[in-house]
């Protein structure tokens, strides 16, 4: 049976050594990679000056290395703090992103359709993380209070630091090199900015995401009330800069196209049934309210079934008999890629929307109102900073984030690229506002998504210490909140506060839609903190101590202050399996066994495994489809080698190859 020595995140240089070997194989000898070699075969495409455009500043080299470090934390689940866990599909992470984006590498690797983030913009009062290349994670423990009791101050960036622009580039750049192998092929990432760093950021998402997958700067109006003291210009703009992951052909929804559906009826064509499957077709409210309607004829189309309607939508499939363009095989086939079908009015005139076609393709500059993708043109508004700062307050009961960005913002961003079963990335989550808005988008548009939020626990208490005047208030307003429903004082405690309040408000403002209770609005939290696993320190002289501590554990290389449910995320993350998957139990002979994903992984971290643990780990993988489970055992957790071989040898028998011990 292999033993897992190591956990830790996804070795990404090692990674690129093995694609490397599979495309040019020749370039390396004794495991070694021939630079020369390489060149050789690239020929012309090789650089040979040595002056070329390039973007560069103080401690670049250390950033690009930083983002091919292993990080050896993990991600502890915190069920306390989760809403509806065995339900939901969406995630809320708490730590440093740097180290979580690691984490994340193996499991969400070319899984996220989407990322926003809403970074610090650098204007000199900001927050800027200054990672400890050393180790980052024993530095983000030590920030954020965990092993210092006295606590540190969370860096600002002012003017007057000799590396103001290089400060902000450093800590950018290797989250952004992480966050790009997270995306799916056709991918986006959303970042917003302000002018301060607008430049500098572009250069460096030309080179992360390639200067060919750039798409566009959007601009949007941050306020209505810019300062009237100024003395040069008043700002009332901030921008979004777009990047694909692999450029592409998919068009982008922006505004509901006036007239963007066209008629299936066609004058002159034979007399043709059709059956509509009941939620691909809609009714719209104004001419069908909520109510049963009888089979009827119309002057071109026969409804030859009673439905009951409700919210636009029928009980059952719809039959009706007119001159259609379609055959029922083609409309069955366009269905199949997307298309929907709307009636307008008791005239019956059936129209269709092909996906993406109901679409103008957004502009550069985001309007305040915009005609937002529903049936009836409702005008929505983006809004601004001061509207996402009062519906804030509205929710929260003070005023508890700072320029928290509106929900109507994130939401059209989404429209342009989701789909469903999509998931969306905020590692800069703050106030929450994009869990929010991917709520209230599954809402408008019935699509499944789902959402990964990373913030850090900046300590209230000490941000108050060192707050402006203006900003003390608000920070004051957050640890009286959390007093009050007994929580910690970090920010991450409002962020988590604030989606649990919007998301059963969300379900209070739509509770008469049919299936609202099935809304996920729940998230599963982890906590970032160092492995569950004791590390072999071979920095360490004292072996002889080491070994001491190893016997006094009987061997037991699991930490003694850790649940078994911390051991099995953190093999979850290292097997490269999602945060979300169900999680099934059993018990057998005193032992716990965990099912994850209906059959992908067995797990069991008990004390005393036999060759009965086995057996019902071979009897319930005869429910499964998943033809190569793996297995994982504590090594400490046979009471002697017969039982560890008596073990595998049945579940070998049972097909099941792949066993390993932790």
């Amino acid at each position: 049976m292999e033993k897992i020595n190591a956990l830790g995140s996804e070795d990404i240089v090692a990674n690129n050594m093995e694609r490397l070997k599979e495309l040019f194989p020749t370039i390396f000898s004794e495991g070694k990679l021939v630079v020369e070699e390489l060149q050789a075969l690239l020929g012309d495409y090789v650089e040979k000056d040595k002056e070329f455009y390039q973007m560069t500043w103080a401690g670049k080299t250390q950033a690009k290395k930083e983002a091919n470090k292993v990080s050896t934390g993990t991600l502890r689940p915190n069920r306390a703090d989760s809403k509806n866990w065995d339900t939901t599909g969406n995630i809320f992470i708490e730590g440093d992103n740097l180290e979580v984006l690691k984490l994340l590498q193996k499991t969400y690797s070319n899984k996220i359709k989407m990322i926003y983030i809403d970074p610090p913009y650098n204007t000199g009062k900001d927050f800027v993380y200054k990672d400890n290349y050393k180790d980052n994670l024993t530095n983000y423990l030590e920030l954020t209070g965990q092993t210092d009791e006295e606590g540190k101050k969370l860096s600002t960036n002012t003017e007057s630091d000799g590396r103001y622009h290089s400060n902000w580039l450093n800590m950018m750049y290797p989250r952004l090199k992480l966050a790009r192998n997270l995306l799916t092929d056709d991918g986006v990432i959303f970042i917003s900015i302000g002018v301060e760093e607008l430049d500098n950021l572009k250069k460096i998402c030309n080179e992360v995401f390639g200067e060919e997958n750039f798409i566009e700067i959007f601009s949007w109006v941050k306020t209505s009330t810019p300062p009237s003291l100024a003395i040069k210009s008043r700002k009332t703009n901030e921008y979004i800069l777009c990047y694909e992951k692999l450029k592409n052909k998919n068009k982008y929804n922006g505004e509901l196209l006036d007239g963007g559906d066209q008629p299936l009826l066609n004058t002159g064509n034979n007399i043709a049934k059709l059956i509509f499957p009941k939620e691909k077709i809609y009714f719209n409210p104004k001419s069908f309210p909520n109510g049963y309607y009888e089979k009827y004829s119309s002057e071109r189309v026969k409804l030859l079934n009673d439905i009951y309607i409700f919210n636009g939508y029928p009980d059952r499939d719809v039959e009706m008999e007119g001159e259609f363009k379609w055959t029922q095989e083609f409309l069955d086939n366009e269905i199949s890629f997307g298309t929907t079908l709307i009636v307008k009015s008791k005239e019956l005139s059936v129209r269709f929307i092909r996906e993406g076609e109901g679409f103008k393709r957004p502009t550069n500059f985001i309007k305040d109102k915009h005609i937002s993708p529903l049936l009836n043109k409702i005008e929505n508004g983006i809004d601004t900073n001061e509207n996402a700062s009062s519906y804030l307050t509205s929710i929260m009961g003070k005023s508890v984030f700072s320029y928290p960005k509106p929900v109507n913002l994130i939401k059209y961003l989404i429209n342009f690229v989701c789909k469903d079963d999509d998931i969306v990335l905020d590692f800069f989550a703050g106030s929450g506002t994009t869990f929010e808005a991917v709520l209230r988008y599954k809402i408008d548009s019935e699509l499944n998504l789902k959402c990964i939020c990373v913030q850090l626990p900046e300590d209230l208490e000490i941000n108050l210490k060192f707050a402006e005047t203006n900003e003390k208030v608000i920070i004051q307003n957050g640890i009286d909140l959390l007093n009050s429903i007994s929580k910690p004082k970090k920010l991450t405690e409002l962020t988590k506060e604030r989606i649990r309040r919007a998301g059963e408000l969300i379900k209070q403002e739509n509770e008469d839609k049919e299936n609202i209770y099935k809304l996920d609005i729940g998230f599963r939290a982890f906590k970032l903190d160092s492995s569950n696993i004791r590390a072999w320190d071979t920095a360490v002289e004292n072996f002889e101590g080491q070994l001491d501590a190893f016997a006094e554990h009987n061997g037991d290389s699991i930490k003694s202050d850790r649940t078994e449910e911390d051991v099995l995320f953190e093999i979850l993350l290292k097997y490269g399996l999602e945060l979300t998957l169900p999680i099934q139990e059993k018990q057998v002979n005193n032992c716990t066994i965990y099912n994850i994903g209906f059959g992908a992984m067995y797990i069991c971290l008990n004390n005393n495994i036999n060759v009965e643990v086995a057996k019902a780990i071979a009897e319930w993988h005869t429910e499964s489809s998943d033809d190569k489970p793996s297995v994982i055992f504590k090594d400490a957790g046979f009471a002697n080698d017969a039982d560890k071989t008596n073990t595998v040898q049945t579940l070998r028998q049972a097909g099941i190859e792949n066993v390993k011990s932790i």
